[in-house]
């Protein structure tokens, strides 16, 4: 199956793959939303895969299911990390797609944020390449 924008889309999670700094790889999958000609997915401010982009904006993606287990191709594509403002419009259409699960994930997150005053999400914007 060939891996395209609208594919990836139109599935539920996605396989984020990062690399680090000895270019070894790691994939995790993520929820997501479309943007236009992006992809949107948000993760905690200290994650691993945060902290890979901020080193390496190449990524690879592709369709995958709760588990991680890829079911298509994996597609180049770049990763940048997103300002608190836009990390809030990613997580508010997060919670809007994923239902019950989107709304307590990114409402716990927010919590958080309340009583410590620190960001505790970032938003990532994916291009396919």
């Amino acid at each position: 199956m060939t891996t395209t924008l609208e594919s990836l889309a139109a599935g539920k999670y996605m396989s984020l793959t990062t690399f680090k700094r000895d270019g070894s790889a790691v994939a995790t999958p993520v929820w997501l939303v479309r943007d236009g000609d992006a992809l949107r997915v948000v993760t905690d401010v200290d994650a691993g895969k945060a902290k890979r982009i901020r080193n390496n904006d190449s990524v690879l993606v592709a369709p995958c299911d709760m588990r991680g287990n890829i079911q298509g191709d994996q597609v180049p594509a770049t990763a940048e990390l997103q300002d608190a403002d836009a990390t809030i419009e990613t997580a508010a259409a997060i919670r809007a797609r994923y239902g019950m699960m989107g709304w307590f994930l990114m409402k716990r997150a927010q919590r958080k944020v309340k009583k410590t005053g620190v960001p505790t999400q970032v938003g990532i914007v994916i291009r396919l390449s």
